[in-house]
């Protein structure tokens, strides 16, 4: 059984940065695919970024430049690194771990990021 837990929930300014973090429990970190969504007021949850086993990134058009994805294996641990918030950034933020044999999809509980002058 896989455990996430996210830490790193903040109120930020506008332009101010944040990094989430997100430790795993449990076995299948390695080979598994990180993500982190999230989820804006009244809105649908969206992919914000990813990582496979392998360190391929993709982001959304709307963080690119922004925002770096990164994992270190040896600690079970990914991270999302925020930089130059909008307050648009505003959601409740989702770590994800995809396993691929069988696919299965693990979630943690999700944090506040706050972005407001």
């Amino acid at each position: 059984q896989v455990q996430l837990v996210e830490s790193g929930r903040g109120l930020v300014q506008p332009g101010g940065s944040l990094r989430l973090s997100c430790a795993a429990s449990g076995s299948g970190f390695v080979l598994a695919t990180m993500g982190w969504y999230r989820q804006p007021p009244g809105k649908q949850r969206e992919l914000v970024a990813a990582i496979t086993s392998r360190g391929s990134t993709n982001y959304a058009d709307s963080v690119k430049g922004r925002f770096t994805i990164s994992r270190d294996n040896a600690k079970n641990t990914a991270y999302l690194q925020m930089n130059s918030l909008k307050p648009e950034d505003t959601a409740a933020y989702y770590c994800n771990l995809h396993t691929w044999g069988p696919p299965y999809d693990y979630w943690g509980q999700g944090t506040q990021v706050t972005v407001s002058s």
